[in-house]
Formats: C-alpha cells, sequence, structure tokens
C-alpha cells in the first residue's frame, strides 16, 4: 500500500500577516499626521485671535481710562466734569479689562506650545479653563459698564435720574466705545473655548 505524502506551507499566512500590519501601522500613522496638521490649524488660529483679543482688551481699557470731559461753561466755585473715576462701575471695568489684556499676553506661550506640539493635551486644557475663568471676569465688566452707559444715555424717570449725554457726548461716545471693544473680546473668548473643546475632542 502506498503511503501518501502530506506538505504544509506555513510560510505565506505569516508574509500575509506581517504585510497587512504593515498596512495597519501605515494607516494609523497617515491618520495621526493628518490629525495633527488640523490641530495645528487650529493652534494657529488660537494665537492670530488671541493677538487681536489683546489689541481690543488693551484699546477698551485705555479708552475707558481716558474717558473725560468738562463742560465749557463753570465758575470758580462750580465745574461740571465727567470722568472714568467718577463711577465705581468704570473703575471696575479698567481694572478687570486690564487683568484680561495681561492674561492673554501669558498665554501667548502656552498658545506657541500648541502650535509647536499639536497633539499636547495639558497646554489646550490649560488654555481652556483659564479662558473660561476670564471670560467671565470680562462678561461681569461689560455688564457693569453697559448699565452705567444705558443710564448715561437714556436716565431713569424712576429714580429721577436724567441722561447726561446730551451734556457729556464725547465722554458718552468714550465709554460707549470701550464697551463695544469688552463685548467684541467676549466674542473672541467664546471662539478661543470652542476651539480648545474642539482639539480637546479630537484625541
Amino acid at each position: 500500500m502506498a503511503k501518501e505524502s502530506t506538505t504544509i506551507d506555513v510560510g505565506e499566512p505569516s508574509t500575509v500577516t506581517k504585510s497587512s500590519s504593515h498596512v495597519v501601522k501605515k494607516k494609523g500613522f497617515v491618520a495621526a499626521a493628518a490629525g495633527g496638521g488640523a490641530k495645528r490649524g487650529l493652534a494657529i488660529f488660537d494665537f492670530l485671535l488671541r493677538l487681536a483679543a489683546i489689541g481690543v482688551t488693551i484699546g477698551a481699557a485705555s479708552v475707558m481710562y481716558t474717558a473725560q470731559e468738562t463742560l465749557p461753561f463753570f465758575t470758580q466755585f462750580l465745574q461740571f466734569q465727567a470722568g472714568y473715576d467718577d463711577l465705581p462701575a468704570f473703575q471696575y471695568f479698567v481694572i478687570a479689562v486690564a487683568i484680561v489684556a495681561s492674561y492673554l499676553v501669558l498665554s501667548l506661550p502656552f498658545s506657541i506650545v500648541t502650535i509647536v506640539r499639536p497633539l499636547a493635551v495639558a497646554p489646550r486644557l490649560i488654555l481652556l479653563i483659564f479662558d473660561t475663568l476670564v471670560v467671565t471676569l470680562n462678561t461681569s465688566a461689560a455688564a457693569a459698564a453697559a448699565s452705567i452707559v444705558y443710564l448715561a444715555h437714556n436716565g431713569n424717570q424712576s429714580t429721577n435720574w436724567l441722561p447726561i449725554c446730551q451734556q457729556f457726548g464725547d465722554f458718552c461716545q468714550n465709554v460707549s466705545t470701550a464697551v463695544v471693544a469688552a463685548s467684541i473680546a467676549i466674542l473672541f473668548f467664546i471662539v478661543l473655548i470652542i476651539i480648545s473643546a474642539i482639539a480637546l475632542k479630537r484625541h
């Protein structure tokens, strides 16, 4: 009786497995590179937006700080003058917005780190946390100043507060400009927070 011989070739499946593993690793590397590129783009936009926010907040604080007007008719004993330091809300606005501008300057190195290392989580998380805290401060300052600006323009009949913007037109224009600039800074912060949230979500 003739014996049948059986040959088993196990070399080819091993080669196929290695090839498949190599393809999977290559696809993973390409996906990681694409994700890093997208995050780097978000980080660059974040940096540019912070530069714009610095300019806006410094402008808002400066305009409010220099807001002052004296009416041309006055006597030796009576003088009509309006300045930011006459109202606590405006003083708080200047201090708070100056703090916001200082924070934005200090946040630039962290923003640069996210550009150099777009996949790093820690700097992005730090920016997200502090951006959220600082936008609260910015919003409170803008809201406090906006309430006084509204009274300056419209007055309040219930409390017999008369509008003063007809007399102090330049002063009202300056403080209104400062409030608008601070409101624009709030929008910038909202976009910054969204950018950080998107960058962290991609992890």
